[in-house]
């Protein structure tokens, strides 16, 4: 009976040895986990941030836009860019030296086929105008209307 207790008291041993190696893995598990939870909450916090600055980046890039309405669906042909380069000089009676630069141009929406109902808006981006003031380079305009027979309105 006293090798019986031997064995089991060393088995205790070596079960309570393993449970403390078991007990050391998870503290120093649990210590690796603290620490990649403080870094995924720092990483959120400043994926917050960088979103926010790119809203507020976006927002402020919008309003260097301009709206230009009345354009019928498809006058520009497959070349926004070069129409518009042609089309606001005549349309605002000025001559830009150097040209306008702009930096995106597009139409809002899908492109209608058939022709029926409002057209939609062209929005154009200006990167650059060495020009003179005019009502879209003040901070209160909002709309002016350059006389298109298309009712052209710059907003």
């Amino acid at each position: 009976m006293d090798s019986a207790m031997v064995a089991l008291t060393a088995e205790t041993r070596s079960m309570r040895m393993e449970i403390a190696g078991f007990q050391s893995q998870i503290s120093g598990l649990d210590q690796r986990v603290t620490t990649v939870e403080t870094q995924v909450a720092s990483w959120t916090n400043r994926d917050q941030e960088l979103h926010s600055k790119l809203s507020g980046l976006e927002d402020r890039s919008r309003r260097n836009n301009i709206c230009l309405l009345g354009f019928p669906e498809g006058i520009e042909g497959a070349d926004i860019l070069s129409y518009l380069r042609d089309t606001l000089p005549k349309l605002t009676d000025t001559t830009f030296d150097p040209p306008l630069e702009f930096q995106r141009v597009h139409r809002l929406g899908p492109k209608r086929q058939d022709g029926k109902g409002r057209p939609h808006p062209i929005i154009a981006c200006i990167l650059h105008w060495a020009g003179s003031p005019t009502a879209t380079d003040s901070p209160n305009a909002r709309s002016t209307s350059v006389g298109h027979p298309g009712n052209l309105t710059l907003s």
